[in-house]
């Protein structure tokens, strides 16, 4: 994505346009922290009346099979996202290798869960892509290219879950299965609305408020779309396989996609707390909080602590190869 020439304001100083800008900041600003307040007011509720000593003991009787394809299916999404950047790198025809890509990749992804994507998905994918000798625009591009591969993966399996599936919630919660079909329908909608674009565009090059976005071809997008989908379920696949089978396979995707935006529009790192208010505000009349807090604990452990470990042994290996290439670089000079 490159930037392009700025836009003139408006004649008279369009007190209009002034205005919208002055406002929406602060209507952002309210809905993100009415929403922030609400999960909070939801695990301090929830805090009070948990046995943690049951939580605990429900994560000891999750059945080893039921770990191991946990773990199997953990691993195979971070195989998976890992190769998000090599789509980034043909569509910018950087030269890196595929496992310099992927290990990037790897890293920043499991900082990103842990940290937020300011640190992990941003300022790590720029400090390891810039050590090989990436420019940023390169860099900007294909990070960009795999944050929209994230979403747009997103917005299919969200839709198809609402759509043909919506979640079964709670009795007291006065939202009805059709809001939540005409949600899927929407998001079904966008994400056709991006398969249009890719498959009409002649040159791929879009003009959108004085900026350039390149769009893939078609085949590109439908590749993005496979491997994104697939990614997302099974990163519900390991919640449920935590969970023992034990509710629908589709409703805990569903309830896995709300908590992921939960986590973005809150902004807390790892979306510590907020995962498990939205899993337990869900799913509580259907399983025990205790069981649905112990699978969760093990979802962090598989999904986010061990990769975050594997990580920051690979990221000091890292930094330990490059400061040995500055120091032979530097002997070398005469």
């Amino acid at each position: 994505m490159m930037s392009g020439s700025a836009r003139p304001s408006l004649p008279g100083g369009a007190p209009g346009h002034v205005t919208t800008r002055a406002w929406w900041p602060w209507l952002k600003r309210i809905a993100t922290w009415t929403f922030f307040g609400l999960v909070a007011w939801l695990l301090v509720h929830q805090a009070r009346t948990i046995d943690w000593g049951e939580v605990l003991q429900a994560v000891r009787e999750i059945p080893l099979p039921a770990l191991l394809a946990a773990l199997l299916l953990a691993a195979c999404s971070f195989a998976l996202y890992s190769s998000y950047d090599l789509l980034g790198r043909h569509m910018t025809g950087h030269g890196l290798g595929a496992r310099t890509v992927m290990g990037i990749t790897f890293i920043s992804y499991a900082f990103n869960l842990n940290l937020g994507s300011l640190i992990g998905g941003v300022a790590f994918r720029y400090r390891l892509y810039s050590r090989h000798g990436l420019d940023n625009l390169t860099i900007t591009r294909v990070l960009g290219f795999s944050m929209l591969t994230n979403w747009f993966g997103y917005l299919a399996v969200a839709g198809v879950a609402f759509f043909f599936w919506p979640m079964a919630l709670p009795p007291d919660w006065k939202i009805e299965a059709d809001g939540l079909r005409i949600l899927g329908a929407t998001l079904l909608a966008l994400a056709l609305a991006y398969l249009v674009l890719c498959a009409v565009a002649r040159e791929h090059i879009w003009e959108i408020r004085g900026h350039e976005l390149q769009t893939p071809a078609l085949g590109m997008a439908l590749l993005q779309l496979v491997m994104s989908c697939t990614n997302w379920a099974l990163i519900g696949g390991v919640i449920w396989f935590l969970l023992q089978q034990q509710l629908p396979y589709p409703q805990v995707l569903a309830v896995l996609l709300v908590a992921a935006v939960a986590g973005v529009i809150t902004h807390v790192p790892a979306g510590l707390g907020v995962l498990e208010a939205v899993f337990v505000a869900l799913l509580s009349h259907q399983m025990p909080t205790d069981r649905l807090l112990g699978a969760l604990l093990a979802y962090r452990a598989i999904y986010y602590l061990l990769p975050l470990c594997i990580a920051s042994v690979a990221y000091f290996l890292t930094e330990v190869r490059a400061r040995q290439r500055r120091r032979a670089a530097d002997i070398g000079r005469p």
